[in-house]
């Protein structure tokens, strides 16, 4: 029995799952791309396993053999997951959103009032983007890394501070005196970048967490750590060992230290991609694997990608999740109703005063 608990998000891809080809498995309605109840079932089921969140990668470009495989992307992560929102009580959402190519006043705005709408309970994977399938889209050239993630600093930073724009006692709501906001409580930010400008205010109220939770994912590079540690409270990663993940998230924890927080306040999470059946693994065998990476400090959790959504999420929480739990190493119960709770991350209004004076 530990105190620690392991937290699980489950990523969203398609409507399908992870396995190559989830479209044609014949209990798979292959019109499932367009249908947002059934990413409402999947995300009840989710929840019914007490998932802390899901996760969307996010591709906003045509890729691959599309005549045989599926649009590996949901059709809009932020509209279809604000359906969600309206079904589900606890289970959190991290969103992919590009630092690039997105404007910082739109991110904010839409990223906030998702929050809100859930109750706190919104997630922001700010992310870099350098396709050039997708930089086409938008009409715009590849800027070189070094611009892409000085701008991701100044978005970032933008995006935090609108977030606080409304301070959290502005709003008055008083009838009898005939005022709604306190405007000395409702000011512009007017940030100027080198790549990235807004005014503000925004005018969206703090929501039960105070504002979305900014991740960030990918591989250890130094511009990215950069990143992670000043901002981030939530890691995703794509790596294949305990050793080479230790060493990955020891990375991130110290990048956290050095932009002057606690590395506890920042989650590392690998990927695992889950078959729940006799052949190809019962559920101890799933269950001995994320606790093996968990008690070597490998993960604080891991974002899980069911083989097919349909059966396969059902699966692991009928049958791997209450072998956690009876491990004492899985909740049985959300510790609270915000993402920041469930994740247990702190608190966050505004921009964090500790990103701002820490080195790029």
């Amino acid at each position: 029995m530990t105190d620690k608990k392991l937290v699980l998000g489950m990523a969203l891809i398609d409507g399908y799952g992870g396995l190559h080809g989830a479209w044609r498995a014949p209990h798979v309605d292959p019109g499932t791309y367009a249908d947002v109840d059934a990413t409402v079932r999947h995300a009840k089921a989710a929840e019914r396993g007490r998932f802390t969140f899901l996760f969307t990668p996010d591709f906003p470009a045509v890729r691959g053999n599309v005549e045989h495989s599926t649009i590996s992307n949901l059709m809009d992560p932020l509209i279809q997951l604000s359906a969600v929102a309206r079904e589900t009580t606890n289970i959190g959402f991290v969103v992919t959103g590009s630092t690039t190519f997105q404007e910082s006043f739109n991110t904010a705005r839409q990223f906030k009032a998702l929050d809100v709408l859930s109750h706190g309970r919104m997630g922001w994977n700010a992310v870099t983007t350098s396709d050039p399938a997708v930089a086409a889209n938008y009409g715009r050239p590849i800027a070189d890394r070094n611009e892409r993630y000085q701008r991701a600093h100044e978005a970032i930073q933008i995006v935090q501070a609108l977030w606080g724009s409304w301070q959290e006692d502005a709003w008055v709501k008083d009838q009898a005196a005939d005022r709604f906001i306190d405007p000395s409580k409702l000011q512009p930010i007017n940030l100027q970048g080198q790549y990235v400008a807004s005014r503000g205010p925004l005018a969206i109220p703090p929501s039960e967490q105070g504002q979305p939770v900014v991740f960030t994912s990918g591989g250890p590079s130094p511009h990215l750590l950069s990143i992670a540690g000043r901002y981030a409270s939530g890691f995703i990663a794509e790596v294949w060992t305990i050793e080479e993940a230790r060493a990955q998230r020891q990375l991130v924890r110290n990048a956290a230290r050095r932009a002057g927080r606690d590395p506890d306040e920042i989650k590392y999470f690998p990927g695992v991609m889950t078959t729940v059946a006799t052949v190809v693994g019962p559920g101890e065998l799933h269950a001995d694997h994320l606790q093996e990476w968990f008690e070597a400090g490998a993960a604080d959790g891991f974002w899980v990608t069911p083989d097919i959504y349909e059966d396969g999420v059902d699966a692991f929480v009928d049958e791997v999740v209450p072998i956690l739990q009876e491990r004492g190493i899985y909740p049985t119960e959300y510790p609270g109703t915000t993402l920041r709770a469930n994740l247990g991350v702190p608190y966050q209004y505004g921009l964090d005063p500790r990103s701002t004076s820490a080195e790029q």
